[in-house]
Formats: C-alpha cells, sequence, structure tokens
C-alpha cells in the first residue's frame, strides 16, 4: 500500500518525529476581520436630520461628535448657496470676451484687488473618447469647485482648423490673462478624475480650499432649515495655491506626450 506523506495519520507522525518525513505545512492563519467602520464613515451618506436622529439615540461622546459632522454638513450646504457657478456653461466664439476673459476679472469675494476667478475654458470634440472621457471629468469637477468657471465650446468653433491632435485642450484664465494651457489630454494614456482635478489646481484655475461635495453627494446630504452660525470664511479670499501664486503669466503648456504631428506649441491667437 502506498504512503501518503500528506495524511493526518499517528504513523506519519512518528515519521515525522524521526525526520523521515518533512513536517506538516503550518496551517494558514484566517484573514482577520476587517476594522470597525470609524463614526465619520458610518455617517457617510446621512442627511442633517437624520445625524440629528442618531444624536438623540446616542451616549454623549457620540452624540457631540454627531453634531460637529452635521453642523459641517451645514456649512457645506451654506457654502454652495454661495457659490458662483457649479456647473459646465456651453458657449459659442462670441461669447468667449464675456464668459471666459470678462468672467476671469470678478472678484466674488468683493475686493478691488482680488484674485479675480479661475475660469477654465474646456476646447472638445465629440466622437473623440479621450475628450468624451475629459468631459465627463469636467461635469464632476464643475460640481465639486463652484467657485471655479468651466466653459465648454466644440475646438473648432473657438479656434479655426484646430487640429484633433490638440483635443481636448484647456485654457485656464485669471484676471483677464491666460496663465495656463493645457493640450491634448489624455492623448498618452487614459486620465482619471483626480490626475485633472491635480493638474488644474497646479494650474492655477482651482483653489483646493474651494472642494465641495458634488450633486451627487448633496442629494444624499438633504437640506436645512436650521439658522446655524457660518463661521467659514470667504473662499476667494483664501486664495493662496502655489498655483495661482506662480503662474501669473502664460507658461509652458501642461500636456500629453509630445507628437510628431502636432503644430507649434505656440499659444492660439483668440
Amino acid at each position: 500500500m502506498a504512503l501518503n506523506p500528506n495524511e493526518d495519520t499517528e504513523f506519519n507522525d512518528a515519521l515525522r518525529k524521526h525526520g523521515i518525513l518533512p513536517p506538516r505545512p503550518p496551517t494558514p492563519r484566517s484573514p482577520s476581520p476587517p476594522p470597525a467602520p470609524t463614526l465619520e464613515e458610518s455617517a457617510e451618506g446621512l442627511t442633517a436630520e437624520e445625524l440629528r436622529e442618531l444624536g438623540e439615540d446616542a451616549d454623549d461622546d457620540t452624540a457631540r461628535m454627531l453634531e460637529a459632522i452635521r453642523r459641517q454638513r451645514i456649512a457645506e450646504m451654506r457654502r454652495i448657496e454661495k457659490a458662483p457657478y457649479g456647473r459646465v456653461y456651453p458657449i459659442g466664439r462670441d461669447d468667449y470676451t464675456r464668459e471666459v476673459t470678462e468672467a476671469s476679472k470678478i472678484n466674488h469675494d468683493g475686493k478691488p484687488d482680488g484674485n479675480g476667478t479661475g475660469v477654465v475654458c474646456f476646447l472638445y470634440k465629440d466622437g473623440i473618447p479621450r475628450s468624451d472621457r475629459a468631459f465627463e471629468h469636467v461635469r464632476v469637477l464643475a460640481q465639486r469647485h463652484p467657485h471655479t468657471k468651466f466653459v465648454s465650446i466644440v475646438g473648432d468653433k473657438c479656434i479655426p482648423n484646430l487640429p484633433d491632435t490638440r483635443v481636448p485642450m484647456f485654457i485656464v484664465y485669471r484676471k483677464g490673462e491666460v496663465i495656463n494651457q493645457i493640450v491634448a489630454w489624455g492623448a498618452d494614456r487614459e486620465r482619471i478624475l483626480e490626475e485633472l482635478e491635480a493638474v488644474l489646481i497646479l494650474a492655477g484655475a482651482i483653489v483646493p480650499q474651494q472642494r465641495l461635495p458634488t450633486g451627487e453627494e448633496r442629494s444624499r446630504q438633504g437640506g436645512s432649515s436650521e439658522e446655524e452660525e457660518d463661521t467659514d470664511d470667504e473662499p476667494s479670499s483664501r486664495m493662496r495655491s502655489a498655483g495661482t501664486r506662480t503662474n501669473t503669466r502664460v507658461g509652458k503648456n501642461i500636456r500629453g506626450p509630445a507628437r510628431k504631428d502636432e503644430d507649434s506649441d505656440s499659444d492660439f491667437d483668440l
């Protein structure tokens, strides 16, 4: 009868004891259970009213934490109500000066010497996959950062004979001037939302402190009619990002890979 060294028998144990068979491999440990969600994670997606109801049945420490989260949600909603934008505005070439150049001069904090408004002009073309994906990301970012104005225009309607190799393109304005230009976004590889967000922050279009929930996030939070003290400073008064300070004039293009079939890198005359 053939010996099966993997069997769990007394005979095999004796052979292992004398070194005739190798030791049995250790029994694999069962994976540790996932950690319990934090209070903040458990409260994700709850409305202000639902947070209030939870706090009524919780112990004092938990109730205080839930109340702090609830007040933060209400403050976010207040900031959203004050935000001047929050969506992508389609424009035509005739609208460009008013909706882009002039809009970037507006100081929503009311200060005559303010930093103006970051305006992102998105040039696209339907049917180009990287352009279609970028448009989806632009819609999300417009909701997430409603103090930045996002406008969209078909590329060759804005710049005649614009080659497809340069689409999608982002032209960033602030205080009436072009401060950055991003060409052929996603031409080298597929890009994710967070990459575009980071690039627009570095380009000076978005101020990180202005991060707000998207429409989908707000719909989960619900509204509140309570009067809560709004302690948030106006975001536009706190513009101190490195991108805004360093990109005060037209700099190098932030772009995808160099392509042999592209035109020169000189800025287009708008």
